[in-house]
C-alpha cells in the first residue's frame, strides 16, 4: 500500500513541476505581458496544486492535507488578484515604458 502511495506521490511531485516549468517557458516566450501572465498563473496554480496533492499523499494525514488545502486556496486567491492588479498596469502602458 505504501508503495502505491509514494508512486502516486511522485507523479503528482513530477507532474506539478512540469507544469512549473510550462509556466516558466510561458513566461519567457510570450509576446505581450497579459498573455505572459495568464500562462504563468494558469500553470504555477496547477502545478502548485499537484505539488501540494503529491505532498499531501505522501504524508497522509488529514490535518496536513487541510492545512495543504487551505494554502492552495490562498494562493489562487492571491495569484489571481496579483495577475489582475498587473494586468490592469500592464493595459495602461506602464510597463512598456510608455507611462500612464
Amino acid at each position: 500500500m505504501t508503495d502505491l502511495r509514494d508512486g502516486a506521490a511522485v507523479v503528482l511531485l513530477v507532474a506539478g513541476c512540469a507544469f512549473y516549468l510550462a509556466g516558466t517557458v510561458g513566461l519567457l516566450r510570450f509576446p505581450d505581458a497579459r498573455s505572459r501572465l495568464h500562462a504563468l498563473t494558469k500553470a504555477d496554480n496547477l502545478g502548485l496544486g499537484l505539488v501540494l496533492a503529491g505532498v499531501a499523499v505522501h504524508l497522509w494525514s488529514a490535518p496536513v492535507a487541510a492545512k495543504l488545502l487551505l494554502t492552495w486556496l490562498l494562493a489562487l486567491f492571491a495569484g489571481a488578484t496579483s495577475a489582475q492588479l498587473l494586468a490592469r498596469v500592464a493595459g495602461r502602458g506602464v510597463d512598456e515604458g510608455r507611462g500612464s
